[in-house]
This record gives C-alpha cells, sequence and structure tokens, in this order.
C-alpha cells in the first residue's frame, strides 16, 4: 500500500503536466489563437513594428545632427625645412635647417549639422506614411489568410476523423456480412464467388481505413503548423463536422454589398498608386535647390609628450558656422529622363488599380456562385447519403434471402461508401466557401 502511494505521488506531477499540454480548440478559438502564434502572423507584425521604425528613421534625417571627432598624430620623424641663415644673423647665401611644430598633436571637434530644405526628404517623410499603410494592410491581408488557413486545416481534420468513424463501420459491417457468407459457403449453401467478392470489398475499405488514420495524423500536424503549434502538440477539436456546417449556411451574405474599399487587395493596389504618385514627386523633387547649415567647434593642442590629458595642457579652440546651397543645373536630360519614367510607372499603376478593382468584383462573383453551389452541394449529397443507405440495405437483405447476387451487393456498397465520402467532402466544400466568400467581403 505505501509502495502503491509513493508511486501516485511521483507520477501524479507527470499526469498533470501531460494533461496540460493538450490543448483544446473549437474553430472560433483556433482563428484567435493562430492570428497571435502563427509564424507568418508574427513575422506580419514584426514587419509592421519595423515599418513604423523605419518611418522614424527617415524622419530622423531632417532632423539637428551631432556628430565628434577625435584625431591624433605623433610625428615619428618630423619634416626638415630649410630657411636663409641670414635671418638668424648667418652668412648670406646659406641655409639653416629647421624643424617646424612638435611632434605630437590632438584636435577634437564636434559638428551641428541642420538640413533647411530638400525636396527629395519631404517626399521621403510622406512615403513612410504610405509604407507604413502598406505594412498595415499587408498585416490585414496575412490575417486573413491564417484565418483561412485555420478553416480549411480544421475542416479538413472533421473529414478525416469523420472518415475514420465511418470507415470503421463499414468495415465492422462487410466482416459481419463476410463471416455469414463464409459460413453459408462451409455449409455448402452458397457459393466461393460470393466469399471472393466481399473479401474484394473489405480489403479495399480495410485499406482506406488506414490511410484515413494516416491522414488524420497528418492533417492534425498540419492543423497545429497553421496555428503555430509543434506538430507533435495534443490538440483537440470541440466542434463536429455537421454542427460546423450548419452554422456556415448563411443565405444572407449573399445580399451583402461589396464596399471595395474595405477590400485588402484593393487597398494594396492602392497603395501602389501612391509610391508611385510620390516616386514622380521624388523625381520632380531632384530640380530643386538643397539647403544645409552647420556649425563646427573643436580645438587643438600640440606637445613633445603625450600629456594631452593633463589639466595643464593648452588647448586653441576653434569654430566654424556655415551654410551650404547645392543648386542643379545641368543633367544632359538625366532628371527629365527619370521624371518621365516615373509617370508612365504611375499610369501603369492606375491601370492595375483599374484591373484589380475588376478583379474583385469577378472574385466576389464566382465565390457567391461556389458558395450556393456548395450549398447545393451538400443538400444534394445529404439526399443521395440516404438514398445509397437505403440501396445497400435492400441489397443486403435481397443478398441474405438470396434474391441478390454478391456482386450486386459489393456495387450497392461501393456505391455507399463513394456517396459518404461525396457528403463529407461537401460539408467541407461549405465551409471553405463560406470564409472564401468571406475574405472578399472583408467580414
Amino acid at each position: 500500500m505505501r509502495t502503491t502511494l509513493i508511486s501516485l505521488l511521483v507520477l501524479l506531477p507527470w499526469f498533470s503536466s501531460a494533461q496540460d499540454t493538450i490543448t483544446s480548440f473549437s474553430l472560433d478559438e483556433a482563428i484567435q489563437y493562430a492570428l497571435e502564434h502563427n509564424y507568418s502572423s508574427i513575422n506580419a507584425s514584426r514587419d509592421l513594428v519595423d515599418a513604423q521604425k523605419q518611418k522614424w528613421e527617415t524622419i530622423a534625417t531632417g532632423l539637428p545632427q551631432i556628430s565628434g571627432a577625435v584625431s591624433y598624430q605623433n610625428q615619428l620623424k618630423q619634416p626638415v625645412s630649410q630657411i636663409p641663415a641670414e635671418f638668424f644673423g648667418g652668412e648670406p647665401g646659406t641655409y639653416q635647417e629647421v624643424v617646424f611644430g612638435q611632434a605630437q598633436s590632438m584636435s577634437a571637434s564636434a559638428t551641428l549639422t541642420q538640413q533647411i530644405f530638400d525636396g527629395s526628404y519631404i517626399v521621403g517623410v510622406q512615403a513612410t506614411k504610405t509604407f507604413l499603410d502598406y505594412s498595415q494592410n499587408s498585416k490585414e491581408k496575412t490575417d486573413l489568410d491564417v484565418r483561412k488557413s485555420v478553416v480549411e486545416a480544421y475542416g479538413n481534420v472533421l473529414l478525416a476523423k469523420e472518415s475514420v468513424l465511418i470507415s470503421e463501420r463499414n468495415k465492422e459491417t462487410l466482416e459481419k456480412n463476410l463471416f455469414e457468407t463464409k459460413r453459408i459457403y462451409e455449409n455448402g449453401l452458397g457459393d466461393e464467388e460470393s466469399v471472393d467478392q466481399l473479401q474484394i470489398t473489405l480489403s479495399t475499405v480495410d485499406n482506406y481505413l488506414k490511410n484515413a488514420r494516416r491522414m488524420e495524423e497528418i492533417t492534425l500536424q498540419m492543423l497545429n503548423l497553421v496555428l503555430g503549434l509543434p506538430i507533435e502538440a495534443e490538440t483537440v477539436l470541440t466542434e463536429n463536422l455537421d454542427d460546423l456546417t450548419q452554422k456556415k449556411i448563411d443565405l444572407g451574405l449573399l445580399d451583402e454589398e461589396l464596399n471595395i474599399e474595405n477590400n485588402v487587395d484593393y487597398k494594396m493596389a492602392l497603395n501602389l498608386n501612391e509610391q508611385r504618385f510620390l516616386e514622380l514627386k521624388l523625381a520632380k523633387s531632384r530640380a530643386l535647390p538643397t539647403l544645409n547649415a552647420f556649425v563646427n567647434y573643436g580645438g587643438n593642442s600640440f606637445s613633445d609628450s603625450f600629456n594631452f590629458l593633463s589639466s595643464g595642457q593648452q588647448w586653441f579652440g576653434s569654430s566654424i558656422l556655415g551654410v551650404d546651397l547645392n543648386i542643379p543645373i545641368f543633367s544632359s536630360l538625366g532628371r527629365s529622363a527619370s521624371t518621365q519614367r516615373a509617370k508612365i510607372a504611375l499610369e501603369k499603376a492606375k491601370t492595375q488599380l483599374t484591373e484589380a478593382q475588376e478583379q474583385i468584383r469577378l472574385q466576389l462573383e464566382r465565390a457567391k456562385s461556389d458558395y450556393i453551389l456548395a450549398i447545393e452541394d451538400y443538400g444534394t449529397s445529404k439526399d443521395n447519403l440516404e438514398l445509397a443507405e437505403r440501396i445497400e440495405r435492400k441489397n443486403e437483405i435481397k443478398y441474405t434471402e438470396g434474391l441478390a447476387t454478391s456482386f450486386e451487393l459489393r456495387q450497392a456498397q461501393t456505391q455507399l461508401y463513394t456517396t459518404q465520402q461525396e457528403y463529407l467532402q461537401s460539408m467541407v466544400d461549405v465551409i471553405n466557401r463560406k470564409t472564401e466568400l468571406e475574405t472578399i467581403l472583408n467580414q
């Protein structure tokens, strides 16, 4: 008893930690989790922060800049100059060798620069806002793509789970039929072909079941990857395929009007137009003069030894205030060519914006059509499944009573299995088609 109690105390923390690693999600919870933890979404958030930093980096180039410089020189062998000796009372026509200055020197200076006018700077600051808008729209598009990927991956997991359950039921029914048929054959009341036909069907269903179990594991790993979880994480889905499909049937969505300004693809095409317009302004700004001002203060010190840091060392100060004006005069028509190219790029961007508007409208109509078709296919597949189940049951009864052949029974069973998969796929299609429509409408 004591040993058992100790074992339980040792294993209890392990069981607790194992339970903590199991995460359950509804579809909406999975979407919210992925928007925070999906790898692409995380990097899109970083890109947005990077764009904000880049905006300030551009603005800062036009604000006061202060730089400092320190220079130290040690003339290991000083240059010698010759001066007429008569300057020192010597003989005319002779020269005296003289060394000017001291062997070591140090200088230190600080310079303040301020940009007064630069057309390219003004355009650059405007461009940072466009780039920040583009980064925000890119983040929004990434989130929409992540949402769509989660919905598809979540639906695929539910599809795989349902496929496993259906295949297990089919296999169980076939094993029962095969067992009964074998007994009839062994008693001399049946034929061997009936056993063989059922054996073929059972082998096919068994292989499909094995594949369905593998796909269940793979689709779950794919969902974990989209969620930003380790692929081996234990994830539990709290929704089933049928209920989720019913929630996704919303014919009122078909009456929603498209506000194209909310569509992220349109907003990104508009960003491209703004960028091309600013590039044209930048090309024109290169013909404008630039004006910068600066003020400098520094000091120089000289010595025969390195004692520049001592308090008694003498330093000689200097200061400069200046203005730089740069006026473009002639570029051999280079600036004109650059401006014309920028105009062409802007016109192309305008055309692309018009094309994007038409494409979005077409995508909306196609998405509505696909959504309607998915709902209709779902209803048809549901009815077909009921018919296929009825046909299979009748053929099974007929086969048991000797009124139908094993080949006819196999045909009915194969038709049922195909209809089952079509029904499951129709539910997933409803879920995915609605998501595509919502993405275009940006809902």
